[in-house]
């Protein structure tokens, strides 16, 4: 187990066990010690960041196979920047007067089903959100009769557990935006790995995708990238600093934007089949480590749509008779050490769920954690 800098010693901050993902409340995900090293040497160099935001864009397109791309402050940032190039566009004039849009293109179309906690994003440089679909279902002429001359874009999320059967498909929905002449923008924060999400909603025609660099690819946890259509890109920037625009408060610095271009290369370069296998490993001691407990189903899952890395699961079942799922994360988090784990409830005839994702678990911390979760499992 690693020990706690002397910086956070000093301020009282315990290190965390995050089994719970790449969450930013809990530190977004390791940086790469090549990253770190990049950051600190551009850090000595004084640079002209339109130079260096168009280079690295350049680079970060010819990785992925995209058009263009940008560095952004997050993958949040991201949506503010996707809605103020849908919206502005590279108008000196809008981009300035940015968020008020009277007069301009301004609604984004999003299904109900695909609504988030980030979506206010879209709607800080004016934009204005037009919910179509119940929360489970969309119809094509729910999106067809939605798009308007007021239209700006149309925004699609992408993320576990967001796309039930009823919800429209990225491609249809792609189809029915461009035969209107809109662009679609896409959030796709957290869907890294695997590496062939890079390319494949620019291949099926997406117009702007976001993306975290802080999360899978363990780049500065402060950075995102956009890809997509040039013409957008360039928009993007404009509204993007170091112009004096709607998003001149979401800042990448110099060290960010070099930090990034590494990590994305560094991720590229790895052996997925090996990493993966690797956190198959560490979610089977964990879920061997529990045993058999009466009323649980523990088991190793990893699918392309809800656990795009494998998760080691616990479900209770009907027949549990200990304490929640909620109370058990609870206790887990109130522990010393701090373990974040996943909670929630699951369709699949359980009522209950606790779920481990092992991508920022530390060596060790999988036997620790084990030990936790089985203390307050059975705990009475």
């Amino acid at each position: 187990m690693h020990g706690e800098p002397a910086i956070y010693r000093r301020l009282g901050v315990r290190r965390v066990i995050h089994g719970s993902g790449t969450t930013t409340r809990y530190g977004g995900s390791v940086l790469r010690p090549e990253v770190f090293d990049t950051m600190r040497e551009a850090s000595q160099t004084l640079v002209n960041v339109d130079e260096l935001n168009e280079a690295a864009g350049a680079a970060i397109a010819k990785m992925v196979g995209a058009e263009a791309a940008f560095v952004t402050a997050g993958a949040s940032s991201g949506l503010i920047l996707q809605s103020a190039a849908c919206i502005a566009g590279d108008d000196p004039a809008k981009i300035t007067r940015l968020p008020d849009t009277r007069g301009m293109k301004n609604e984004i179309v999003i299904q109900r089903a695909h609504r988030f906690a980030y979506d206010q994003a879209y709607r800080i440089p004016g934009g204005v959100l037009v919910e179509i679909g119940l929360a489970r279902r969309t119809q094509a002429f729910e999106l067809e009769d939605a798009i308007t001359e007021r239209t700006a874009a149309v925004a699609y999320l992408i993320s576990p557990f967001t796309s039930p059967p009823g919800v429209l498909p990225l491609d249809q929905v792609i189809a029915i935006a461009h035969t209107r002449g809109v662009p679609v923008i896409v959030d796709a924060a957290s869907m890294l790995p695997p590496r062939a999400n890079l390319t494949k909603f620019i291949r099926m025609g997406a117009d702007l995708v976001s993306f975290s660099g802080g999360k899978g690819i363990r780049g500065p946890q402060s950075t995102g990238m956009l890809l997509g259509r040039r013409d957008l890109i360039r928009a993007v920037a404009l509204n993007a600093s170091p112009n004096q625009a709607i998003a001149r408060a979401a800042k990448t610095s110099k060290e960010e934007i070099a930090g990034l271009v590494v990590a994305l290369e560094l991720f590229l370069k790895e052996d997925e089949a090996a990493e993966m296998k690797r956190y198959v490993d560490v979610c089977q001691v964990i879920v061997g480590s529990l045993g058999e407990i009466p009323g649980l189903r523990m088991v190793v899952e990893h699918d392309p749509v809800n656990r795009v890395i494998p998760h080691a699961c616990v479900y209770f079942t009907p027949e549990w008779r200990g304490p929640s799922g909620r109370a058990v994360q609870l206790a887990l988090a109130a522990g010393d050490p701090h373990i974040y784990v996943q909670q929630g409830p699951h369709q699949g005839g359980y009522f209950d769920e606790i779920a481990i994702d092992p991508i920022n678990l530390q060596p060790g911390d999988e036997k620790i954690l084990a030990t936790r979760l089985q203390e307050e499992l059975t705990r009475r």
